[in-house]
């Protein structure tokens, strides 16, 4: 009875997409920010007017942060090649995607973002395209491109382009997963360098997590990642190959499992401190006679969507203490909701270059230290999306951090950071009601 209630509710957002979506046409717009008081202001904001800070910036190119909205404005772009669960479906399928990633920038953290679905597949055609577009933008958010070349777009554009790039399917998935994990040990009272953890699935995101796990503290040799042919370790008969193939994937066969555990999803779990799944919809991906293998006071984060790959309550049957989904009607939701649109905000109000990896550990922190003061438990190990206050907060950790790391091309306190961030973020939220309230936004169809 309860599987069919969570399947009932699970499909519900599905079906009123479809009666929305046409309703709308589009999720996002462009609205003006500056007044326009009679038609003599077209000559202040277009010509004749707009030549002075054209020439402005011509001397000095740093000043079209000043006189242009490029410091808060980002493109959400896509190849369409792995778009959430459906797999390569193409650009123009993809939209809706990244107009809702755009929603979620304006509404969550006051950041203009800009959709833009790409017609070329090819990795370094796609770092070309992306190249040529920074001028545009302060910063840059890939979103939906398949594995490894993700990987390799991301890595690439990091080192060439002078703004923030982020590939929200790595970085953002995980700097909420650790945060998530920081709290989960705190509250069943484990070290984070003693756990033994199984990841099951070895692309974009588990590969990522296990990056910013270790950076937390984590040690690399008691993780157990399972790819599609078993655990990863570095005599598996195919790891020579995945160096040229897959050298991400090669990296963590060479750096984890040091005690050679063999075999699959069950042999991993076995005596495992932590499972983090990042692979297939289930249920039945995890069985519960395998979590029962797991250690004292187990913590499951089985994440898949619509359905994880155990059901919560299965897990918790089975004997884990801590659940955690991708899914907002259980408790503990991993959602990435929760940290790209503070980590932009925060790095485009210091005008970042980039977002370093301990930029992202800052926002894991904060965004545990948000959940503790509010209260651990067992089914509270990470904030929601009402807890707004979340956003600016790690808004002002990730821009603290990149100016110690001296990645930050202005400077702030830390009160100023988080005071900037709020109203940012208030005025986006305030925007939307006041459209609703007006009407400028009608309400969604019965």
């Amino acid at each position: 009875m309860q599987s069919e209630e969570a399947l009932k509710k699970a499909f519900l957002p599905a079906q009123l997409a479809l009666k929305y979506h046409p309703f709308y046409k589009g999720k996002v717009q462009m609205t003006l920010k500056v007044p326009v008081r009679s038609y003599d202001d077209f000559a202040i904001w277009y010509t004749p007017g707009v030549a002075e800070p054209c020439k402005l910036i011509h001397k000095d190119p740093e000043q079209v942060f000043e006189h242009t909205n490029r410091g808060n404005t980002i493109a959400v772009i896509s190849d369409g090649t792995r778009i959430l669960g459906l797999g390569d479906i193409g650009p123009e399928a993809g939209l809706p995607v990244m107009e809702g990633k755009a929603l979620l920038f304006k509404y969550l953290g006051g950041v203009d973002a800009i959709p833009l679905v790409l017609n070329v597949r090819e990795a370094d055609e796609i770092i070309k395209v992306v190249k040529a577009l920074e001028p545009s933008f302060g910063g840059i958010n890939l979103e939906d491109i398949e594995k490894p070349k993700c990987f390799y777009i991301l890595e690439t554009l990091r080192k060439q382009m002078n703004i923030p790039v982020w590939h929200d399917d790595q970085q953002g998935t995980a700097t909420v997963t650790t945060a998530a994990l920081i709290n989960a040990l705190k509250v069943v009272g484990k070290k984070i360098n003693d756990v033994v953890i199984a990841m099951i699935g070895a692309g974009a995101a588990n590969i990522a997590i296990a990056r910013l796990m270790i950076a937390a503290g984590v040690d690399p040799g008691k993780i157990r990642m399972v790819d599609s042919r078993g655990i990863l370790y570095a005599e598996r008969d195919d790891v020579d190959k995945l160096q040229f193939s897959d050298p991400w994937k090669y990296e963590m066969a060479i750096k984890t499992n040091k005690d050679r555990v063999t075999g699959g999803i069950p042999e991993s779990l076995k005596g495992a401190d932590v499972v983090i799944a990042m692979s297939k919809p289930g249920p039945g991906v995890i069985k519960k006679e395998w979590v029962e293998q797991m250690a004292d006071n187990a913590i499951v984060f089985a994440c898949a969507n619509p359905i994880p790959e155990i059901w919560p309550w299965e897990a918790k049957e089975a004997g884990a203490r801590i659940v955690a989904t991708g899914r907002s009607d259980f408790p503990n939701q991993v959602n990435n909701s929760l940290g790209f649109p503070g980590i932009f905000r925060g790095a485009l109000d210091v005008r970042a270059r980039t977002i370093t990896d301990e930029m992202c550990l800052a926002a894991a922190n904060e965004l545990a230290k948000v959940a503790e003061e509010k209260g651990l438990s067992e089914d509270y190990i990470i904030p929601t999306m009402e807890d707004w206050e979340v956003y600016p907060r790690e808004a002002a950790a990730v821009g603290m951090k990149a100016m110690e790391q001296g990645v930050a091309r202005v400077k702030y306190s830390r009160d100023e950071l988080l005071e900037m961030a709020y109203e940012k973020i208030r005025a986006a939220r305030e925007m939307v009601k006041l459209l609703m309230k007006e009407g400028f936004i009608l309400p969604p169809p019965e």
